[in-house]
């Protein structure tokens, strides 16, 4: 069989099974639609929103730490010759305890010393008073005997007979003598080394018999009336909280948690005491302090207080100021672009919104919504303005064709 045969039969099948195909789709039944056609509106979920005034909470995280931290120093050298029971770590102590007693022999010498050496110089003085008396008297003599009855004396010749060099002298003699009194008076009273304010021990580094240093590290107090939390917050919530304008004012009431350690529903109080002028370097934020009244729990009244720990963190939820003429609605509830789904005459109306603030639960709608909106709570797949919707109990409508 030549090519020229084969070419023409494989022509001829393909044709052939062209034709019958079109044969078949050309006989197919058509279907024939039966029955209704039933457009159903979505099933959602809505809540009624309310217009008015509403007080945020701004949920922040803090670290706890000392408002007067002490490194206790030497100012003088010696032998420590009493400790005080209640300088150990973790105890307390009162203003103006007496911590530690430095041996004061030596300072109690030098003051004897520095005394006598002021009464020597004040028998000094009281001996240069009589010459002054004496010289007085030489110079009016002087007077009296010159030619005219003047002064034949200059101002200089007159000091010197005058004796006031050494009386000047010896006035600086005992300037000095009382300085040197009063600072061996003050190296006495710096061997005993007392707690400049109600403070707790953090750590004690010397003990009775140990051998101090002018400037060596004695040990860590920290003062125990009222600690900071130093919480971060966005700058610009910073608007909606209060800060106190002078010692009399208080800022903003602080609720103080820590659900790792402290017993469920345990919390301590606080307020907003000052800002830092500085963001967070490495989160940009903006830093405010608490401050904790009492935060070891010693008073009566917080004797069943959680006791603050430094350094732990804590959560900080800080009641801003009222924001009025707001609608509040659930964070999740803002969708993308910062809209809303309101269901409207039975259909979804995608509404853009302003938000005045956000705490960690609601956003605070200033414009978009109002009293009687009906805000869609339930997440829907596909959404566009004007769907159908239908709430729980809503009768369903059914279109024929």
């Amino acid at each position: 069989m030549t090519n020229k045969k084969i070419l023409w039969i494989c022509l001829g099948i393909l044709v052939a099974g062209v034709a019958v195909t079109i044969l078949i789709f050309s006989t197919e039944p058509e279907a024939k639609t039966e029955g209704a056609t039933v457009e159903t509106a979505m099933l959602v979920d809505v809540t009624e929103v309310e217009q008015g005034t509403f007080e945020p909470v701004i949920v922040a995280t803090g670290t706890v730490q000392p408002v007067e931290d002490v490194q206790l120093s030497s100012l003088v050298s010696g032998q420590i010759i009493r400790r005080d029971q209640a300088f150990t770590p973790g105890g307390y102590v009162k203003k103006n305890q007496v911590l530690l007693q430095i041996d004061p022999s030596d300072y109690e010498n030098t003051l004897a010393l520095r005394k006598s050496e002021l009464l020597q110089s004040q028998t000094t003085l009281d001996t240069e008073m009589g010459r002054q008396q004496i010289a007085s008297q030489d110079l009016q003599l002087i007077v009296d005997d010159s030619l005219f009855g003047s002064n034949p004396l200059s101002d200089e010749e007159r000091q010197l007979v005058l004796r006031k060099p050494q009386l000047n002298a010896v006035k600086a003699t005992i300037e000095a003598a009382k300085a040197s009194v009063k600072q061996a008076q003050l190296n006495l009273e710096r061997t005993t080394i007392r707690a400049p304010f109600d403070a707790h021990i953090l750590t004690q580094n010397v003990s009775k018999g140990s051998q101090v240093s002018q400037g060596d590290n004695l040990g860590r107090i920290v003062g125990t009336d009222y600690y900071w939390v130093v919480a971060t917050v966005p700058v610009s919530k910073l608007q909606w909280l209060k800060f106190p304008k002078n010692s009399s004012d208080q800022g903003s009431t602080v609720r103080i948690e820590n659900p790792t350690t402290w017993p469920k529903g345990t919390y301590r109080e606080g307020f907003l005491d000052r800002q830092i002028g500085a963001l967070d370097g490495q989160t940009r934020l903006a830093r405010v302090l608490v401050r904790v009244e009492d935060p070891l729990g010693q008073k009566t009244s917080s004797e069943t207080k959680p006791m603050l720990i430094i350094g732990s963190f804590v959560d900080v939820f800080i009641n801003a100021n009222p924001v009025k003429n707001v609608v509040r609605i659930d964070k999740g509830l803002v969708r993308s672009s910062e809209t809303v789904w309101v269901m409207k005459d039975d259909k979804l109306e995608i509404r853009e919104v302003d938000i005045a603030l956000t705490d960690d639960q609601y956003a605070y709608i200033s414009n978009g919504l109002q009293t009687g909106d009906k805000v869609v709570t339930t997440d829907l797949s596909t959404v566009s303005n004007g769907i159908g919707l239908r709430t729980e109990g809503t009768k369903t409508e059914n279109t024929s064709e």
